[in-house]
């Protein structure tokens, strides 16, 4: 099956504005497999304000590629203070009515923490997450994006980031295995999920499944 939406059997809600608030879509899945790229689509499609998360002003990150357990925490804790900051800029276009789309969803920074943090540094990391979670949007939406390994590879070396060239099969697969662990179990929003080697989202006709689906959740 190239497309499913699944519904959650119930819904959390963070501290957000009063009613009436928008939507927000985000777009999830393992690095390389097209996030920003639908989210842009998606967005035009749907006059949406685009989120785009922050990769390459992460002063770690070149290193993290480098040495993963060595330079994990700052690098992770980086991209959670970048991510919380990026969420809350939504708030007042959600809270006006508007349509978010974002290339990422807040809660996945703690999936990457869980894979690269040892346990003490988890810990903190953990107390730091619980304090500042409640304060961004939750998504409307998923659209997690699926790919084979091999494609992973290709599409990593195709967009050519100097940095991800290190990025070997073993880590894409745990990284892959970790996300749809994560799906299987998550509830908080009815998720969309493509299987972008079947279905091409660059292809007009590709989008457009997308769009239905989504719509689809929103009516």
């Amino acid at each position: 099956m190239t497309i499913r939406t699944s519904q959650p059997r119930a819904r959390q809600h963070a501290l957000l504005p009063p009613e009436p608030r928008g939507w927000l879509i985000a777009v999830e899945g393992p690095i390389g497999v097209g996030k920003t790229t639908l989210a842009r689509r998606l967005a035009g499609r749907m006059d949406a304000e685009l989120l785009l998360e922050v990769v390459e002003e992460n002063p770690f990150l070149h290193g993290f590629y480098q040495d993963i357990r060595g330079r994990a925490f700052p690098t992770q804790l980086f991209f959670l203070l970048s991510r919380h900051r990026q969420q809350r800029s939504a708030l007042s276009r959600l809270a006006a009515g508007g349509v978010v789309v974002s290339d990422y969803m807040f809660a996945k920074d703690r999936l990457f923490a869980s894979l690269t943090l040892d346990a003490p540094e988890l810990a903190l990391y953990e107390t730091v997450y619980e304090l500042i979670a409640p304060q961004v949007p939750e998504p409307d939406v998923v659209v997690y994006l699926r790919a084979t390994q091999d494609t992973l590879l290709r599409r990593i070396a195709a967009r050519g980031r100097p940095f991800e060239r290190a990025l070997g099969p073993s880590y894409l697969a745990r990284l892959a295995e970790a996300y749809d662990a994560y799906f299987e179990r998550f509830d908080g929003a009815p998720v969309i999920t493509v299987d972008t080697d079947a279905l091409d989202l660059l292809h007009e006709a590709g989008l457009a499944r997308v769009v239905g689906a989504v719509a689809e959740v929103r009516a």
